[in-house]
């Protein structure tokens, strides 16, 4: 196929065209190389721009740096975990929205970890010495903050070995948010620390699992680094919890949470409206490379079976913004729903990525390519004293 036959054109001719892999033709879409759009035949695919395929392939046009994840110049980072492009969403080449609909976060895990013929869940116990003050985020953050100093480093360990250490990190950041109990599914461990009803429980389910996989994000990056320098697996997820807070991260999800809350006191149309006439953006429906909202929202929607007030609030912003939902936004949308805690939201999707994390810091740890990161020193200047 020649690029000039039609306008648009499949992912696997795409590649073919440019020569590329799938993780570097997702990396053309998210920083705005090549536009995509949804498939009319088949809205979990993806579609790609001969326009800006024809660009790319003309060699006086500079192209992206290849890799999945980048965060600096010179950082690249070659992943198997998950794959986020528009319309798809995958766990090693796993349809994610399919696995979340009948899957447990820990059976997602195994999956996302690579070992799924063991289960590093089945022996965990809860630890006596579990319970620390404050929000869920300060608890998390005490909890692996205690394992780094007691766990030994990552490197020389078996796979199964790290994956068994990880099911006991994600074991006690659990217990640190919802308190000790019976060693039920994590997902029924936060319904029973909600007091919510088996009825709502698969919705904590589904918003754990999507919550595993995310773009290329500081936090990524946190924890890989510091699986490369050989610190243990807590370490990791410490690092990637220390970079989700950040404002671009955890904080963004905090601004759709008080968006949904403030919506939910007056009406969407009204909370919307007042945003935009201030010359800001609506939280939950920003640009990203999801033109037609982040396919992870649309299913946890679905299963939340929004009432009316939160259901206009999707209604409301689509058709002013012309974007679909975040995830963030669905996963407050979902939580409100829920009546549950403020702070519920950052406690989900904390624990599934969790899981993430050291996912990838057991990756970086075996196959990942070491980091060469150089300081290159700029003068300010002279100083006086």
């Amino acid at each position: 196929m020649t690029v000039d036959q039609q306008s648009w054109i499949p992912r696997a001719d795409a590649e073919a065209l440019l020569g590329v892999k799938s993780q570097t033709l997702y990396a053309y879409v998210s920083r705005g190389h090549l536009a995509a759009r949804p498939d009319p035949a088949n809205p979990r695919r993806s579609l790609y721009s001969t326009e800006d395929i024809r660009r790319l392939k003309d060699h006086s046009t500079p192209r992206p740096t290849r890799g999945p994840v980048e965060r600096a110049a010179g950082v690249v980072i070659a992943s198997g975990l998950s794959r986020l492009e528009p319309g798809t969403v995958e766990f090693r080449g796993v349809d994610a929205i399919g696995l979340s609909e009948t899957a447990t976060l820990e059976q997602a895990a195994r999956l996302v970890w690579g070992g799924e013929a063991d289960d590093p869940f089945a022996d965990q116990r809860p630890r006596v010495d579990v319970i620390f003050p404050g929000s869920p985020r300060s608890r998390a953050f005490a909890c692996l903050a205690r394992r780094a100093d007691e766990d030994g480093p990552i490197t020389g360990r078996s796979p199964v070995s790290l994956r068994r250490e990880s099911a006991a990190i994600v074991n006690e950041v659990v217990d640190a948010m919802a308190g000790p109990g019976p060693r039920l599914h994590i997902h029924q461990r936060l319904a029973r620390a909600w007091k919510l009803s088996e009825l709502s429980a698969p919705i904590l389910r589904q918003a754990l699992i999507l919550s595993i996989g995310h773009g290329p994000d500081a936090s990524v990056l946190a924890a890989r680094v510091t699986a490369d320098a050989g610190a243990p697996l807590s370490a990791s997820a410490l690092a990637g919890l220390a970079a989700f807070s950040s404002p671009e991260l955890g904080g963004r999800l905090a601004q759709v949470n008080s968006f949904v809350i403030e919506a939910r006191k007056t009406d969407a149309r009204t909370a919307c409206r007042a945003l935009l006439s201030e010359g800001r953006d609506l939280p939950g429906f920003e640009a990203g490379s999801h033109p037609d909202g982040d396919p992870r929202a649309r299913a946890l929607i679905a299963t939340a079976k929004l009432p009316e007030p939160l259901a206009d609030i999707v209604r409301v912003g689509e058709g002013l913004t012309g974007r679909g939902p975040s995830f963030p936004l669905a996963l407050c949308l979902a939580t409100r729903s829920l009546d549950l805690p403020r702070d519920a939201a950052f406690a989900l999707m904390a624990v599934g990525r969790c899981v993430g994390w050291l996912g990838h810091a057991m990756e970086q740890a075996g196959s990942g390519s070491p980091f060469q990161a150089r300081l290159r020193y700029v003068a300010s200047g002279s100083a006086t004293i």
